[in-house]
């Protein structure tokens, strides 16, 4: 989309390799002052290698780059920085235990020799908060803060060191709405002072609400421009995948059976041992997908960990189908046939070492089905983890595959197929489709329907709001560990939702 203005960011003929794979191929972009770009792709399309070039992680094997109409060579972050680009992670990085001044002046010259001047710092850090709106406390500790008001932390760390390039990855992933309307307010504020921003999100309806111009990568390469006046959110989707997506999820209407998942007088901690969940009470039907709503950090965790086994609560019962399930041990959750699907695939539910047929079998591996006086029935092993390779598109080398080696809708796939081939009577969904691009999320959306219609009751925690509403027969929200609200997935309104994820008790 050619432009007479001279660009604050021109990355020209961009490619990067690892290995054998092109992340990159010959990729042009733009970035004028003044906007906001959105930056649309599947998982691995290369929108974040793009940006962790453009922020000096990664070095193009071709190409140039010129900032603000200087040719730029960028051999670290720090190189990008003194030229004014600054990038936000998806995943923040932040002192947990230091507080939001020490964040912010942490790697900057300030001060004279090796003292830090932490009034002056303080100084410039108040002015920066009321000129952008963004209120913190400079001595709160980083552990004590929300994840909206880590962002901002993250927002004024860019802003400390006079960044007017500001790359953002998926800024929206684990916001409630007021939260997410307060980011947008900033970048607006941040582009009508003459800063340009880079918005990577795979929700396009806020791509819709916040970006001026929209470029699509697929493959490694850009395959689309659009301003966003000119566009829609159905055509962003399928230029993403190259295909027509579904767009609306078509849920047949069920009779609900008797209760699959009981949840009685739950009290848990988290691992400051401070209360995380509150006397929760909690029922999940036959046929019914139960939505729970809420932000980041409020006990969504624990209360999966607390299901799955891996985590002990101080009182409560909870029972399957009936059954009593025996806490601390995740062999109770998995023989009374719970789906188990958490909401961080890499770090709890498949082991990356291994290959993917190993990680088919890892619950079952030791059932006479699978092996006999210790010896493995490997014709049988093979055949099961190709037929559930081919029956859920896995895209892999193999069976032998190393498991990290697949992309993280693949990955998703990988434990979904684990989880529901054993026809499971309950499913613990923990953010399914975080992280994934459009077109994986509408798979794991069939799949969770398809697991409805069998006759599964599924727990649907997740953060991303359209999902809930997409998906979920009920609705409940949960905020510091007690549900305070509820709601027919048919009557359930956003704004009454997102005043519930607040603190605003039903």
């Amino acid at each position: 989309m050619p432009s007479a203005r001279q660009p604050m960011v021109r990355m020209s003929s961009v490619t990067k390799y690892f290995l054998d794979v092109t992340a990159n191929n010959d990729v042009n972009f733009d970035l004028y002052a003044g906007e906001i770009c959105a930056l649309l792709g599947e998982n691995g399309a290369g929108k974040t290698t793009l940006m962790n070039i453009l922020f000096g992680y990664y070095a193009c094997d071709e190409g140039e780059i010129f900032i603000k109409g200087q040719k730029a060579d960028l051999a670290s972050p720090k190189d990008a920085i003194a030229l004014g680009v600054g990038m936000i992670h998806q995943h923040f990085a932040l002192v947990p235990s230091q507080t939001v001044l020490e964040n912010i002046v942490i790697g900057t010259d300030t001060g004279r020799g090796p003292f830090l001047d932490m009034k002056k710092a303080r100084r410039k850090l108040l002015d920066l908060e009321v000129q952008f709106g963004l209120q913190i406390d400079p001595d709160a500790r980083v552990w004590t803060l929300s994840v909206g008001e880590q962002q901002k932390v993250e927002i004024l760390k860019a802003l400390y060191r006079d960044v007017d390039i500001l790359v953002m990855d998926e800024p929206t992933a684990v916001l409630a709405p007021a939260e997410t309307d307060d980011l947008f307010k900033t970048l607006k504020s941040l582009v009508a002072q003459g800063r340009a921003v880079v918005f990577i999100s795979h929700k396009l309806n806020e791509v819709m609400d916040i970006s001026d111009r929209v470029v699509v990568l697929r493959g490694g390469r850009v395959v689309a421009q659009r301003l966003t006046a000119e566009t829609n959110v159905r055509e962003l989707a399928n230029l993403m995948v190259g295909r027509d997506l579904l767009e609306d999820i078509a849920k047949k209407p069920l009779e609900p059976g008797p209760p699959v998942l009981e949840i009685r007088n739950l009290d848990a901690l988290n691992d400051r041992d401070l209360p995380a969940i509150k006397n929760l009470h909690l029922a999940v039907r036959q046929n019914e997908i139960l939505g729970m709503a809420g932000i980041s950090g409020n006990g969504q965790r624990e209360l999966s960990e607390v299901l799955f086994g891996l985590r002990d609560p101080v009182r409560g019962s909870i029972s399957i189908t009936g059954q009593p399930l025996r806490f601390g041990n995740p062999s109770s959750a998995i023989n009374l046939k719970m789906g188990r699907i958490p909401e961080d695939r890499i770090g709890t539910g498949l082991l990356m070492d291994l290959s993917v047929e190993e990680n088919m079998i890892l619950e079952d591996h030791a059932s006479t089905r699978f092996q006999t006086w210790g010896l493995m029935k490997s014709k049988r092993i093979h055949r099961y983890s190709d037929d559930l390779i081919d029956a859920y598109n896995i895209a892999t080398a193999g069976r032998d595959a190393v498991t990290k080696s697949l992309s993280g809708g693949n990955l998703q796939k990988v434990m979904l197929a684990r989880e529901l081939a054993g026809r499971p009577a309950v499913v613990i969904a923990a953010q399914p489709t975080r992280g994934l691009d459009v077109g994986a999320m509408e798979y794991i959306h069939q799949r969770i329907l398809q697991e409805r219609e069998r006759g599964a009751g599924i727990l649907l925690i997740s953060e991303d709001l359209d999902e809930v509403f997409a998906l979920s027969d009920r609705i409940v929200v949960i905020y510091e560990g007690e549900i305070v609200g509820e709601a027919s997935g048919e009557n359930a309104s956003r704004e009454q939702i997102g005043l519930w994820m607040s603190g605003v008790k039903q």
